[in-house]
C-alpha cells in the first residue's frame, strides 16, 4: 500500500477480470487500503490468464498490485458476517457483477446504504444498472463496438478493428475512479456516502470527441482514416526509406519549421498548405510532397 492522498481510505473491491480490478489498482497507488474479496478455490477469474510468471499470473499480479486478499462465500453465513464487517469498516465498496447480482445476495445498494449510510458503492458494468440493455453481461470488444471506437480504428475499407489495448474496461476504470474520488469529497461536505454507476458503453461514448463533433456539424457517420487526424494535417505516419516516421504538426507554426527542417521549405508557402484548414483539404496531395522528401531518408 502506497503512501498519497487517498491514505487511510479502506475498499473492499469486490471486482475481477479487468475495469473493476483496474480501478482499484488507482486508488492502491494513490495511498487506499485495498481489500481484495476473492470466491474460494478460484479466486478473481484473471489469475488464470497469461502470461505466467511461473505459478503466478503476470497479467493478474500487473492489475493487482498494492491489494490485500481475503476469499468469502457470500452465500455462507459466516463469511456473510465476516464480509458485513468489512464493509462497516469501509469507506468505499466497488463492484463489477451483471446488474441484481449483489441485490440478491442481500448486499445491493438500498441494504449497505440504509445500514451503513457513509458508505460510498461504485458499481461497474456493461451498460449500467438502468436501461434496456441493463441486466446484459459485457466484455471490452463488445463495447468497443458498440460505442463506435471500432468503426473509427484500421484504414480505410478494412475490417472492424479493436483498439490494441482493452479500452472499454480501461475508460470505465477510470471514469469510476473520479467518481469515488469525488464522491469522497462530497461525504467529507456533507456525511454521505453515495451510489456510482458506471456504464462502459457509456464511456466509450465519452471519449469519442472528435468524431461526435464531426457528426454533430456534418451528419456524416465518421469512418475510419488509419493514423491520420481528421481535421489537423499533418497529422499521420509517413513512409520513409526503411521504415516509418510519426510526424504530427498541429498548427501552421509547427508546419512551417517541419518544412524548414525537411529542407523543403518552400512547400509551406504554397498556397494550398498555408492554413491547416487548407491543408486538411488537400491532404492526399501534402501527404504525397512530404513522402518525396522522406522516402529519400531513413
Amino acid at each position: 500500500m502506497a503512501e498519497g492522498p487517498l491514505s487511510g481510505i479502506t475498499i473492499v473491491d469486490m471486482t475481477r477480470v479487468l475495469a473493476g480490478p483496474y480501478c482499484t489498482m488507482v486508488l492502491s497507488d494513490l495511498g487506499a487500503r485495498v481489500i481484495k474479496v476473492e470466491q474460494p478455490g478460484t479466486g478473481d477469474e484473471a489469475r488464470g490468464t497469461g502470461p505466467f510468471l511461473g505459478p503466478v499470473s503476470g497479467y493478474f499480479a500487473s492489475i493487482n498490485r498494492g491489494k490485500e486478499s481475503i476469499a468469502l462465500n457470500l452465500k455462507e453465513d459466516n463469511d456473510r458476517e465476516v464480509f458485513r464487517a468489512l464493509v462497516g469498516g469501509a469507506d468505499v465498496l466497488i463492484e463489477n457483477y451483471r446488474p441484481g447480482v449483489m441485490k440478491k445476495l442481500g448486499f445491493g445498494w438500498d441494504v449497505l446504504h440504509a445500514e451503513f449510510p457513509s458508505l460510498i458503492y461504485a458499481a461497474v458494468s456493461g451498460f449500467g444498472h438502468s436501461g434496456p440493455y441493463s441486466e446484459r453481461a459485457a466484455y471490452d470488444m463488445v463495447v468497443q463496438a458498440m460505442g463506435g471506437v471500432m468503426s473509427l480504428t484500421g484504414h480505410p475499407g478494412g475490417e472492424p478493428t479493436r483498439v490494441g489495448t482493452s479500452m472499454g474496461d480501461i475508460t470505465a476504470a477510470l471514469f469510476a475512479a473520479i467518481g469515488i474520488c469525488s464522491s469522497l469529497y462530497h461525504r467529507a461536505q456533507t456525511g454521505q456516502g453515495q451510489m456510482i454507476d458506471i456504464g462502459m458503453l457509456d464511456c466509450q461514448v465519452a471519449v469519442l470527441e472528435n468524431a461526435i463533433a464531426r457528426y454533430s456539424a456534418t451528419g456524416e457517420i465518421p469512418g475510419p482514416l488509419g493514423a491520420r487526424h481528421p481535421s489537423i494535417v499533418p497529422f499521420d505516419a509517413f513512409k520513409t526509406a526503411d521504415s516509418h516516421i510519426i510526424i504530427a504538426a498541429g498548427n501552421d507554426g509547427l508546419f512551417v519549421r517541419l518544412c524548414e527542417a525537411l529542407g523543403r521549405p518552400e512547400i509551406a508557402k504554397d498556397e494550398r498548405y498555408l492554413k491547416n484548414a487548407l491543408r486538411a483539404q488537400h491532404v492526399d496531395a501534402l501527404g504525397a510532397d512530404m513522402e518525396s522528401v522522406l522516402t529519400t531518408n531513413s
